[in-house]
């Protein structure tokens, strides 16, 4: 049997699909930078290349804490350095089949390095029967809350 966690995970990771255009939200020593990326999503997990002399880089390195945004939800998590984006062939094969450019222009240029950010929380604002309710994935906690947006 599934727990009510693992069940409403599932909904949404089927909702998000396995790639997309999100902003990832990342900083250190008080500087704050937000840039568009592309994602791909695969065993509960969002990947991303960059460049190992860009900002991001830096700033991950020092501070693994990052967040992802794509419409409606919100996701905090950890950062972790996987290495060279072409010794990950699950990210390869879907990067390359989702955003074949970038993945022809950059992917196998000597600084490209991949990232993995797992997920500690996901926020989602949406609607039933008109109402609007937020969801909230702990995933440290393993909790699952359905709320009604209480306007102050």
């Amino acid at each position: 049997m599934t727990d009510q966690f693992t069940g409403q995970c599932q909904k949404l990771f089927e909702q998000l699909t396995d790639h997309g255009k999100m902003v990832l939200s990342t900083s250190w020593n008080d500087q704050v930078t937000s840039r568009m990326m592309s994602i791909i999503i695969a065993d509960g997990l969002f990947y991303f290349q960059t460049d190992k002399t860009f900002r991001k880089y830096s700033q991950l390195k020092g501070n693994p804490h990052a967040a992802l945004c794509n419409e409606n939800i919100q996701i905090e998590g950890i950062c972790e350095e996987m290495g060279r984006p072409q010794d990950n062939p699950v990210f390869c094969t879907l990067y390359n089949e989702h955003f074949p450019g970038s993945y022809e222009r950059y992917t196998y240029l000597e600084n490209e390095r991949l990232f993995s950010l797992k997920p500690q929380l996901i926020q989602t604002w949406i609607y039933e029967n008109g109402e609007p309710l937020t969801e909230t994935f702990e995933f440290r906690t393993r909790e699952y809350k359905k709320v009604p947006y209480a306007a102050k």
